[in-house]
């Protein structure tokens, strides 16, 4: 196994360590390699995806990410501000589809700002497209108009092989689980989503056993908090996806208890926790570095298919927890309160 290794900006280096250090504990004889991306590249090569940092996550088996991104870098130009990394890095190695579980481990049930009734047990998947969308789509910039005046604009677009490409992952992940689909869009407004659930439609056709459902974003944003148990899978485009799965990690008491796997078609993958950078408290060793162990397991899981090794993880994450350890954000009054290394240093003790 040849992983990549990007630390990236702010609390990315240290919680990037915490997730090594689980997989050496593994004793697995990985190939680790380390390189900089987002405003760690922009510092060292001016590029915040610099030419040597992608041809390693090209000729890795897998990549792991910390996170990018500080707002010292807010007044570069777009082209080199860390998010462009990202973004590149993503649409380079075709890593269309994002995958971002929602799970509430049973002893964090109390850190959810939602009832216990309501999100107890919960366990929901969040299948996202990555490199299409308004993100991505042309035209786009900032320009003077006609009447003189500045304008900004962005494409949001798909086209049909996009859709169904998406598509065909969200229903094979459905038919592992409950066979419960819902896709989300806003058909009713936009003629790009009223292509995405034509597509949908027509791509269930090849899935029989699975209940596809539809729902507009607004809608879903409203459900996930009302009822969110009500889903098991849902699929949806990139910006759609980008919001839902930011607001489904705080069902799980924190945003640093959610990863994420990005996957090309043939599921080799980047993972990285759906949290950000946090600047704010870079350096301080608070950081919650679960996300990113867990996104470890989903790399066992997704590109080398061992099962095995990710719900050994997946356990000792679950075990530490059950052990009353809390990082700063999961904390609630008689936990034990640890530090990011702390953390880590649970999980690896819990793997035996």
């Amino acid at each position: 196994m040849k992983i990549a290794i990007l630390p990236g900006d702010g609390i990315g280096p240290e919680i990037t360590k915490q997730a090594v250090d689980v997989l050496k504990a593994l004793k697995l004889g990985a190939e680790l390699l380390e390189a900089q991306i987002g405003g760690a590249g922009y510092e060292k090569f001016g590029d915040p995806l610099p030419d040597s940092t992608l041809d390693l996550a090209i000729k890795s088996d897998a990549v792991l990410l910390g996170a990018v991104g500080d707002w010292k870098y807010d007044s570069l130009p777009r082209e080199k501000r860390p998010e462009r990394g990202l973004l590149r890095i993503r649409k380079e190695l075709n890593l269309f589809a994002n995958l971002r579980p929602a799970i509430l481990y049973s002893e964090l049930v109390g850190a959810s700002s939602l009832k216990p009734e309501i999100v107890s047990n919960l366990d929901i998947m969040i299948v996202r497209e990555l490199t299409g969308d308004i993100y991505f789509g042309q035209p786009r910039g900032i320009h003077e108009n006609e009447n003189g005046e500045r304008e900004g604009i962005n494409t949001m677009r798909y086209s049909e092989s996009e859709i169904k490409r998406i598509a065909h992952v969200a229903f094979q992940i459905a038919m592992k689980r409950s066979k419960k689909l819902c896709s989300v869009d806003k058909a009713n407004v936009l003629e790009t989503t009223e292509l995405w659930r034509q597509v949908m439609i027509d791509i269930s056709k090849e899935y029989p056993e699975v209940d596809l459902t539809h729902m507009y974003v607004d809608n879903a944003a409203m459900q996930l908090i009302k009822n969110p148990k009500q889903f098991d899978v849902l699929v949806t485009g990139n910006i759609f996806g980008d919001i839902l799965s930011d607001e489904a990690s705080m069902l799980t008491g924190s945003i640093g208890m959610l990863p994420s796997a990005s996957l090309d078609s043939n599921n080799k993958g980047m993972y990285e926790p759906s949290h950000g950078s946090a600047p704010d408290i870079a350096g301080k060793n608070i950081a919650n570095p679960l996300a990113t162990i867990l996104s470890l397991a989903m790399m066992f899981r997704y590109t080398f298919n061992e099962e095995k090794i990710a719900n050994k993880i997946e356990s000792a994450v679950k075990k530490a927890l059950s052990q009353g350890f809390r990082t700063a954000d999961i904390y609630s009054a008689g936990d034990k309160k640890v530090s990011c290394s702390e953390m880590g240093e649970a999980v690896i003790a819990s793997l035996n």
